[in-house]
């Protein structure tokens, strides 16, 4: 038997949400584990706001993902002929009719029911007129059984459903001739082949009116599974305005693709206690079956936790393509991948949430122009380093072996010359002329890194700046 084929359907109005972007996951994993066939469908057809830019963003955001897709991209704009053609079709067997009702009258008419008490639906109205093409200015509204219950039972949520009264003849096609958004994805779905509807709590309403057009062509609908939606730290709604929500910014943020996709994942999932997922484990162990009801919540401190475990575990080659970019932003020159930038990102691994973090702590390795902090250098290089530091410069330049242990012993012995001055008193003042900063790897690690001649001109560098400072 075949495997499931399911469908991730953004439409193409901005950025990437997460929230699609987990969906766009949870159909991949299903696919994936089960041997079948992940659909791509740009559903386009809101014109005034869809474009081909959005849409190359959102893919540009599913590659970067590694979120692959079998069949597509469709676009949902590309069959409003077919679209057309069921809802004439519908009318042609009179599963639907034309409704004149202007859209004045139908508020008098829900305003006079809900004074009443009443849950307002469409009151039928124009469902025995028989209007014809030539009624004017109309709707196309689906017959709607009075009776039973539009029911399934949800992967997620369990047994789901609405009694058919409470959903009415719903519109299928606007007054400007475009179909509903119910009508066209129902049609799409059975045209592609779609039997695993995977997709936020927030279309699990529209599944009732969904399924009366299934009915209505005589279709069997899909399965249907409704993951939970996302909310930020505090229980609210995800709000682009307040929080961070777009894929572009976590990459941007410096967040590698593996560490969102885990996160992402276990929004709303869970494998036991496990925390860290690779993408072939998502593949193998992801199971709607264990996607829970209530809301994901966003804890970007769990995000930059799995981001640091993929900085100290993915191969250097993982993470240069990433680091060398903002490095180049940062020194404003092309940068090379040199064995001293190696070392050094060995360095920052266990120091470095972010890419971001990364890049700003490995800046003093991939240029030679160290600008030193205000704060930093008037706390560390003070006219009293000038001496010990004039004392290192010459050990360290009479070094025949540059390892870590011969520098750590010419440090020791820099001490002793200065009545056993504090490692802090030399190492600061050090740190400060190897990266500009206060704070860095070990002293030892650092100089080891840098090498013997970058390390003896920053060391000259600084010593000109105190006896000019003096």
């Amino acid at each position: 038997m075949p495997g499931p084929r399911t469908r991730f359907a953004p439409s193409p109005t901005g950025f990437l949400h997460i929230g699609g972007a987990r969906t766009a996951l949870f159909n991949w994993a299903w696919a994936r584990r089960h041997g079948g066939t992940l659909v791509l469908r740009i559903e386009d057809t809101d014109r005034e706001r869809s474009s081909a830019e959005s849409e190359a963003r959102l893919i540009e955001a599913l590659e970067w993902l590694g979120i692959d897709w079998d069949d597509g991209p469709h676009r949902q704009s590309e069959r409003r002929g077919r679209h057309d053609a069921v809802i004439d079709e519908l009318l042609a067997k009179d599963r639907a009719y034309r409704c004149t009702c202007t859209r004045e009258e139908l508020e008098e008419r829900r305003q006079a029911a809900v004074a009443k008490g009443g849950h307002w639906v469409y009151d039928g109205r124009c469902a025995g007129a028989a209007h014809g093409a030539g009624a004017g200015p109309h709707t196309v509204r689906l017959r709607v059984a009075g009776e039973g219950r539009l029911a399934w039972d949800d992967l997620v949520f369990g047994e789901s459903g609405k009694e058919a009264r409470d959903v009415g003849d719903a519109i299928i096609r606007r007054s400007d001739g475009n179909p509903l958004y119910h009508l066209a994805v129902v049609v799409d779905d059975l045209d592609m082949g779609v039997d695993t509807v995977i997709r936020g709590a927030d279309h699990h309403p529209n599944t009732p009116l969904q399924l009366a057009i299934y009915a209505a062509l005589d279709a069997a609908p899909p399965r249907f599974a409704h993951v939970p939606l996302i909310v930020n730290e505090a229980g609210k709604k995800l709000s682009k305005r307040r929080d961070a929500v777009a894929v572009e910014h976590f990459r941007e943020a410096g967040y590698l693709a593996e560490a969102l996709c885990n996160w992402l994942v276990r929004l709303g999932w869970s494998h036991g206690d496990q925390e860290i997922f690779s993408r072939r484990e998502i593949r193998e162990l992801f199971d709607l079956a264990s996607v829970g009801r209530g809301a994901a919540r966003a804890d970007v401190a769990k995000l930059q936790w799995i981001n640091q475990h993929y900085l100290k575990t993915l191969p250097a080659d993982a993470l240069l393509p990433g680091l060398l970019p903002r490095l180049e932003t940062r020194v404003g020159h092309p940068v090379e991948a040199t064995p001293a930038l190696r070392a050094g990102l060995e360095l920052m691994r266990e120091r470095s949430r972010t890419l971001e973090e990364m890049a700003d702590r490995a800046r003093f390795l991939a240029t030679d122009v160290i600008a030193y902090d205000e704060k930093a250098a008037a706390k560390h290089l003070k006219p009293e380093a000038l001496a010990p530091l004039s004392t290192l410069h010459d050990r360290l330049a009479a070094l025949a072996d540059w390892s870590e242990a011969a520098l750590e012993a010419a440090f020791e012995a820099t001490r002793a010359d200065h009545d056993g001055l504090g490692m802090g008193k030399l190492a600061q003042p050090v740190r400060v002329a190897m990266t500009g900063e206060a704070v860095s790897p070990g002293i030892f690690e650092t100089l080891a890194v840098l090498g013997r001649e970058r390390t003896l001109e920053r060391l000259a560098d600084a010593l000109h700046h105190l006896r000019h400072s003096a």
